[in-house]
């Protein structure tokens, strides 16, 4: 038996109203400011910060000298001598304290930048209002706001709105936990406390959505996460789950041909109810073999099944 005849009634995910904006307090905004701010965090991360142009919003992970990523940003540009990196705020504190160990001599100096400014999710037809057209990882700015679009979820636009405190982007009120679903569905996933070093990147698939520049010089883990991808040695990738049971972030994932040791860890998750249906959702990195065949279960041997969903975009291949 595979994990999809467990889904009798949800061998596919209904298509989910992602359309509104929402407050979004899980995420937090770390400033890097300074003549040297942008060689700084070039240095630092996955992405090449160093040639980012005004009108562009990267995924970018930092990484241990292992290549296993402590956080993963969404950033830009704000200035020449600014930059803003939005992550998780269950690590921003942590973060900011291990990049500042590193400042050194660089003219930067990083804060929390979080408390003075209003921070949004965007989705459906009010994120195409304020962005037509856009493709993923592009600024806008609407006024004193920044508008960072993002991956689709269900083919439906998502952006994060960057504004003075106090204000809001225009819109219908879209509920917390569908966007949440928003961003299990748009298959990026980031970093969290519950998974703090758990990956490289590649596991995440950063690298198939814009999150690793291999042209780029030196940073934290930059051989490991090279070796991993030229080497053809990415035996884990990020793959979208349903199941029927609420997941949490940091869960194991089991196989039905190997009990003795767990496949992959959930990475991120999501519950929604929709016209009376629950709908839990994750994204879990898993050994490539084992959603071939068998079946997957949470967070122990003969746990609650889960069923694997299509990615919303195509794997970049190791070569």
């Amino acid at each position: 038996m595979n994990a999809a005849s467990d889904f009798p009634d949800q061998t596919t995910l209904p298509v989910l109203p992602l359309e509104g904006v929402c407050p979004l307090p899980h995420l937090g905004i770390l400033r890097c400011s300074g003549e040297d701010a942008s060689s700084f965090l070039h240095n630092q991360l996955t992405q090449d910060v160093a040639l980012l142009k005004p009108d562009q919003a990267r995924l970018a992970g930092y990484c241990n000298a292992k290549g296993r990523l402590q956080a993963s940003f969404v950033l830009f540009k704000r200035s020449p001598t600014e930059i803003f990196l939005v992550c998780r705020r269950d690590l921003l504190a942590t973060t900011l304290k291990r990049l500042s160990m590193f400042v050194l001599r660089a003219k930067a100096k990083l804060s929390d930048a979080t408390e003075a400014f209003s921070l949004w999710g965007v989705a459906g037809a009010s994120a195409t209002e304020l962005a037509p057209q856009a493709l993923p990882w592009t600024r806008i700015q609407r006024g004193e706001a920044d508008l960072l679009t993002l991956y689709p979820a269900q083919g439906q636009a998502r952006a994060l709105w960057i504004g003075p405190q106090g204000q809001a982007p225009q819109g219908p009120a879209l509920s917390h936990e569908l966007w949440l679903a928003g961003e299990v569905l748009s298959g990026v996933a980031d970093v969290q406390q519950a998974t703090f070093e758990a990956f490289v990147p590649q596991m995440l698939n950063h690298e198939s959505v814009g999150g690793v520049n291999f042209k780029k010089g030196c940073y934290p883990g930059q051989e490991v996460v090279a070796r991993s991808q030229f080497r053809g040695t990415l035996k884990r990738r990020t793959y979208l789950l349903m199941g029927q049971e609420a997941m949490q972030a940091g869960q194991e994932v089991f196989h039905s041909g190997d009990a003795s040791q767990p496949c992959g860890l959930i990475a991120q998750t999501a519950s929604v109810i929709h016209q009376g249906q629950a709908h839990h959702l994750a994204l879990a990195s898993l050994q490539t073999g084992a959603v071939l065949e068998g079946s997957l279960q949470l967070a122990q041997p003969g746990g609650v099944a889960l069923h694997v969903l299509p990615l919303p975009y195509t794997l970049l291949e190791d070569v």
